[in-house]
């Protein structure tokens, strides 16, 4: 059910799944995917797509699904993609310190990501994640 396949590329891991209904690719290193075989509870990873007076992508870690919104990927990993934005235009808050609303988006298809990519470095998830049908 969870199977990832070798991809082509050197020490990945990829699985082609679907999130919000959508064809979604979900792409970890060696190292990443050593670290979720390890875990007890699932990690949560939210894509978070930052609208305001500019437009920021980022990956956030959690170890529980507060909301309960999560999407299981594997039995290890789960993923919430959440759009936001800030409640004033701040660019010297650019860093996320500015408050954050859920952005509500009455079509989120087109929003939805097609691939999250996934790495552990020296004991930190890293992630990013994209529009384009295939990850780099």
């Amino acid at each position: 059910m969870f199977a990832l396949s070798k991809s082509a590329t050197v020490d990945q891991l990829q699985l082609d799944t679907l999130l919000e209904g959508k064809p979604f690719r979900l792409t970890l290193t060696e190292a990443a995917h050593r670290a979720l075989a390890q875990r007890a509870t699932p990690l949560i990873a939210e894509m978070e797509f930052y609208f305001s007076c500019l437009i920021r992508l980022q990956v956030l870690f959690y170890e529980q699904d507060e909301a309960a919104t999560a999407t299981p990927i594997t039995p290890h990993l789960a993923v919430h993609f959440r759009p936001v934005m800030s409640r004033r235009c701040d660019l010297h808050a650019v860093e996320g310190k500015s408050p954050l609303d859920d952005f509500p988006l009455v079509k989120r298809a087109p929003y939805v990501p097609h691939w999250l990519h996934l790495d552990y470095k020296k004991g930190a998830w890293v992630g990013e994640f994209g529009y384009q049908s295939t990850h780099k």
